[in-house]
């Protein structure tokens, strides 16, 4: 047996019935040269008989404490059945990418079953030109963004031939599910260890407040947090006094001080779905980045800044304050316990929608994310994976259901408007069970509140945008990948005459006021 962290186990309990904590992604295979015998389903499913040692985390299955009152544990399934995660579908040939889309977000608005492994795959035929996808869809708390990667090269090859598996070393062995008294006394022995554990959590987290404070990044840290209540003078004095600062934007100029502006996609959501995908040139990508001197994450989110004005535009809903983007971030150090736990945190950066022009845009979201990055630095990457253990799952699944219930975010300004994540993929070509892969397309999850998700994955020469939205809120997600094609071909335009980089972002002393009003 093995115990959930805090992190992961957040992402079981921010589950309702209309929001789910899976992530998935939707591959495109070519079946043009591809030459078996097998169906595609018959050659994934031989695939992962030889190759399922190779991942265990795919056959273990939860086990909850009684009344939510320590995080689950992982055994492995003794019943695990291959056949019921690997399933064969097909659309009405041929097969069209709004179909393929339409089927992919049904399947995205679907919980997973918690008596299972927390994963599925779906091979999906009827393609046109010849093509067939595959739906991979895993638990947010059973891997990250970068450990599904893993997750897929390892059933990928980089020979249409493939490559040869050694065996297991030893039979793969199922665990007996532990008694509630079992689960009960082991919950006893945790809480008898955390007076101990919460001592040594309190001075880390007085050493590194005490450390932020005297930089002046104490107030940026907690912004995230007291934003939504900066017109109540208890605690906007609480953080002057504990920072030294009024406000976290004298010490990170370019950081969000106020919440996020409303917009339309920012409210409840419903257990309903829309998906859309697209490929971008990472060649032109590439290009933009080194032209003006930025990143490649950079040139990701200005695409997406631009994207999103013109289709809030289009909606007379731009508003005056830029969108804000929580962007997950990796701070694996290779030396986990449990590889396939989540090791990720987040920063906030401005995406200055309110700026028209699009080269200036990216120059102010350079800055803002180099300012989001200093800030991340300031505080340890384990701690908030520490204060996370010590919330009980129960808390935070009944908060998550009186939040939804209430529609609390219908009524308060959100502290960002969406998530946008850029996983890194491979850059040589795929293959499974022979299969040419052409694309790799990420599907990630929507949270109340947040009714819209942008994450791309790179892949060989592309940029593969997958955007999922709640179907009420945002009802046409083509809409926003067709605006991320133009943003692009705006920045590349501006891109090939320019010569002058973007101004490099500060070091990392923090400005003074008098540096600060010169820059406003």
């Amino acid at each position: 047996m093995r115990q959930l962290t805090g992190i992961d186990t957040s992402f079981l309990s921010m589950e309702t019935p209309s929001q789910f904590g899976h992530v998935s992604s939707i591959t495109i295979y070519d079946l043009a040269e591809w030459d078996s015998e097998r169906t595609f389903y018959e050659a994934i499913m031989s695939v992962m008989e030889r190759r399922i040692h190779l991942l265990p985390f795919l056959r273990r299955r939860l086990v909850e404490v009684p009344f939510g009152l320590d995080h689950p544990y992982w055994i492995n399934d003794a019943d695990f059945d291959l056949e019921f995660h690997v399933r064969n579908l097909a659309l009405p040939h041929p097969g069209s990418d709004a179909q393929l889309a339409e089927q992919v977000a049904r399947l995205s608005a679907r919980a997973l079953d918690r008596s299972r492994p927390l994963w599925e795959i779906y091979v999906i035929d009827g393609l046109a030109n010849n093509r067939v996808a595959m739906f991979a869809k895993v638990h947010h708390a059973t891997i990250d963004g970068m450990q599904g990667v893993e997750l897929l090269t390892t059933l990928l090859d980089t020979d249409p031939a493939g490559r040869d598996i050694e065996p297991p070393k030893r039979a793969w062995k199922g665990e007996r599910i532990p008694t509630t008294s079992e689960l009960l006394v082991r919950t006893a022995g945790t809480y008898s260890r955390n007076p101990a554990r919460a001592a040594r959590l309190s001075f880390k987290a007085l050493t590194s407040a005490v450390g932020m404070a005297r930089s002046g990044t104490l107030s940026a840290v907690m912004a995230p947090i007291t934003m939504p209540f900066a017109d109540v003078p208890l605690i906007g004095a609480l953080t002057k006094r504990l920072s030294g600062r009024s406000t976290s934007s004298e010490v990170f100029p370019k950081l969000p001080d106020r919440p996020a502006p409303r917009t339309p996609f920012n409210a409840s959501i419903t257990p309903h779905r829309r998906y859309a995908f697209k490929a971008l040139s990472l060649d032109d990508t590439k290009m933009v980045k080194n032209t003006f001197g930025a990143t490649i994450n950079d040139v990701v989110l200005a695409i997406c800044a631009g994207a999103l004005r013109r289709y809030l535009q289009d909606q007379k809903a731009l508003p005056t304050d830029p969108l804000v983007a929580m962007v997950p971030v990796s701070v694996r150090t290779g030396n986990e316990s449990d590889p396939y736990s989540n090791q990720v945190a987040a920063v906030l950066a401005l995406l200055h929608t309110n700026i028209e022009d699009p080269v200036e845009r990216l120059r102010a979201i350079h800055l803002s994310m180099a300012a989001a990055k200093g800030m991340s630095k300031a505080v340890p990457a384990d701690l908030l994976t520490d204060l996370a253990h010590f919330a009980p799952p129960a808390l935070f699944a009944r908060a998550s259901r009186m939040a939804t219930r209430t529609g609390v975010m219908n009524r308060m300004n959100p502290p960002f408007n969406l998530v946008i994540s850029n996983v890194p993929g491979p850059a040589v070509q795929l293959y499974t069970g022979g299969a040419r892969m052409e694309h790799f397309y990420p599907v990630s999850t929507v949270v109340d509140g947040q009714g819209m998700n942008i994450t791309v994955q790179s892949y060989l020469g592309n940029l593969d945008f997958g955007v999922i939205t709640c179907r009420e809120l945002v009802p046409d997600a083509w809409q926003i990948v067709d605006y991320l094609g133009d943003a692009l071909e705006e920045l590349v335009a501006a891109a090939r005459p320019a010569s002058t980089p973007v101004k490099k972002s500060p070091a990392k002393k923090a400005p003074t006021k008098k540096a600060v009003t010169r820059r406003a």
